[in-house]
Parts: structure tokens; sequence; C-alpha cells
């Protein structure tokens, strides 16, 4: 489902009161809330708003349980990491305990900080590893997670998280696969600004499918819902 809104500002607060919706409804149903964070300058600023005055009160922080879509192969307390920014945007401003953050392992190698993920989600849910929520972003080049472009972990099938060279930006990345993503319960993406109106056009209208050139377009929950939270920006490409 598309969602377009005037401006990020207003984009941002209806997916705050979504998020707080879907939350305070898995915590009634289930006792807690599982979220998949994305990294990014766009999260970053819904973070700060879930943390501001307006939403801190809104829902049981303490039921909620923090993961993330994606990870950067660089320490913790790297410029770079997702992990950082999330930290100093809603993890430290709401006090957040510990136990509730699942971090990627960057001090092990990459395909050992990727199974060291999986084994702790698979513990976390002891069951079928369904996400209430995950946030995704959506790159210039069509790319959401760390799932780029011409990559193998396009076509991975069964590992739930796997580590991926992007040679573009010369670095691994750790990453939700597609079949993770679409097993949760939603998704969402937040896309906003002029830049991503041409990728947010190519993923959203282009047929038949090229996921090796724009892989969010294998995101497609099974038994779930999808929103693309967009500005008119960000929408502007978009013909039907």
């Amino acid at each position: 489902m598309l969602k377009v809104y005037k401006n990020p500002e207003v984009l941002l607060t209806a997916l705050a009161d979504m998020l707080m919706a879907k939350a305070e409804q898995a915590i009634e149903n289930e006792g807690r809330f599982n979220f998949a964070l994305s990294g990014g300058s766009s999260p970053k600023k819904l973070y700060e708003l879930l943390a501001s005055e307006t939403y801190r009160h809104k829902i049981e922080w303490n039921k909620v349980f923090f993961f993330f879509g994606d990870e950067r192969y660089v320490p913790a307390d790297h410029k770079d990491s997702n992990f950082l920014m999330v930290k100093e945007s809603l993890f430290d401003p709401l006090y957040i305990r510990d136990h509730q953050i699942f971090g990627f392992d960057t001090t092990l190698p990459p395909e050992e900080a990727a199974r060291d993920y999986e084994q702790r989600i698979r513990e976390h849910f002891d069951r079928a590893c369904r996400f209430d929520f995950i946030l995704l972003g959506l790159g210039d080049n069509s790319h959401t997670a760390s799932l780029f472009p011409h990559t193998q972990v396009l076509y991975e099938k069964n590992a739930l998280i796997k580590e991926t060279y992007v040679e573009e930006v010369k670095m691994y990345r750790i990453t939700f696969t597609a079949p993770l993503i679409n097993a949760a319960r939603v998704v969402a993406f937040l896309v906003y600004g002029a830049g991503k109106a041409e990728a947010v056009h190519t993923v959203v209208e282009l047929s038949p499918l090229n996921i090796e050139e724009y892989p969010a377009q294998l995101i497609h929950p099974e038994n779930g819902e999808i929103f693309w939270f967009l500005d008119e920006a960000a929408a502007a490409k978009i013909r039907h």
C-alpha cells in the first residue's frame, strides 16, 4: 500500500503513529513487540521522534525487542555503525535495556557474525521467526537492507542472515535475507526526497521484475502487510 504525504515531517508522524498502533497490538496479543530497525539518515529522524516527549510514553518500551535489518562490518562504536546511530538517537534517550537489543557481533569474522545473529534470532523466537515490524529504506540503486544489486545474497533461500561483500562500497555487510523479511507481519519502507523518486518508480511499477538490478523488488510479505511511506517528492514519478 502506498501512503503519500506532503512532506517528511507529516510522513514521519504518520509512520510513528502506525508503529505505535502495531506495537500496542502486538504487546496486547503476545506480550512483546519485535521490531527490526533500518540504518540511514531518514530512519534516524524517525527514532528521534519516537524518543521525543510526544511518543516516549505511548507504549511500554520495556516490552519492545530491537533488531537490525543490516549492519556495516565495522566496530559498534564506529561512526558508520547503524548500532551507534540508533543507540544515540533511540536506545539511550529511552533507557532501553541491553537484553532488549540484538546487535551484530562485528568482532567475529563476517560469516561467523551472520551465523551468530541467526542463532540468536532463532533462540529468541523459539518457533517461526516472524517479526512484528520491519522498517526498510531504499537506496538510489534500489537496494534495501544490504541486498545490493548483483550480489549473491539476492538468491539466498535458506539462511535468515547472510554476510555479503558489496563491491561498490568495498566492504562487508551483514543482512536480513529476503525470506526473513518476507515472513514479517508488517514491512514498511520509509523513503523521502526527490533523489529517491526514480528508484521508487522502478521498484514499485517496473514489470517484469528484475531483482538483479532492483533488489527491493524481492520484498513481498507472504502473509503480512507492506507499506510504502513516501513524501510527494519521492512519489513524483509513480504513474499509477
